[in-house]
């Protein structure tokens, strides 16, 4: 195939599924990861929270307005695609916050495999991977949900502990042995959810866990 071939099919690729902005919509440069306006809105400063158990999570924004939508879109509006933009504000918080020289491997918070075939992907995982890949970090899935619970943001948070307390299990020991490894999830509300896979984690003989999300929820 020629050059010229393959610039024509990708523009008119392009043309049929433009690159849309994850907080409003609009048609942005397929190599942008948000309009010029939405940019505007953006924090300057990360922000930091512990999940239980004290391990620490960070994350670009707060969750409300345009930060929020676009979280809705991307977890239950078939929005996958969105990963990729909304990764690299993950990334720039992580680089403000941690030494990335020194993580290990990048993972996710999983999915149960029935939840994971109804929606037909895991959010959390197509932004971790995105971020890995930024990074040039390696990917691994290192945690697996054993059962079904009932989503956290429908459950009192005197409660959220308790829900996930049993859910999640070890992969493979040796792929977690001496690592240390950045989690990473959507968001982080109690931070029940983050603080259960951390302790996963330890208990299986990692150096240290440290958390990254889209958006934090306001703690107080």
């Amino acid at each position: 195939m020629t050059d010229f071939i393959k610039k024509i099919i990708n523009a008119v690729y392009d043309c049929l599924f433009p690159v849309r902005c994850p907080y409003c919509g609009k048609v942005i440069n397929k190599n942008d990861y948000a309009c010029t306006d939405c940019k505007k809105l953006f924090p300057e400063k990360s922000i930091e929270r512990y999940a239980v158990g004290g391990y620490k999570c960070v994350s670009p924004f707060p969750y409300s307005g345009i930060f929020s939508k676009a979280v809705k879109k991307f977890k239950f509006g078939n929005c996958g695609g969105y990963s990729k933009q909304l990764s690299f504000m993950v990334v720039q918080s992580i680089l403000q916050t941690y030494n990335i020289s020194e993580i290990d491997v990048v993972t996710c918070v999983p999915m149960h495999k029935k939840s994971l075939k109804k929606r037909g992907y895991n959010h959390s995982q197509l932004l971790a991977k995105e971020c890995a890949q930024i990074m040039n970090i390696p990917y691994a899935d290192l945690l697996k949900k054993t059962r079904e619970n009932k989503a956290q943001h429908s459950i009192k948070a005197n409660k959220r502990a308790d829900n996930v307390k049993g859910v999640y299990e070890i992969i493979s020991k040796d792929s977690v042995k001496n690592k240390n490894i950045l989690l990473i999830d959507d968001i982080i509300t109690t931070g029940n959810t983050l603080g259960e896979c951390s302790r996963i984690l330890t208990q299986h003989g990692c150096k240290a866990v440290n958390c990254a999300v889209l958006c934090s929820v306001d703690s107080h």
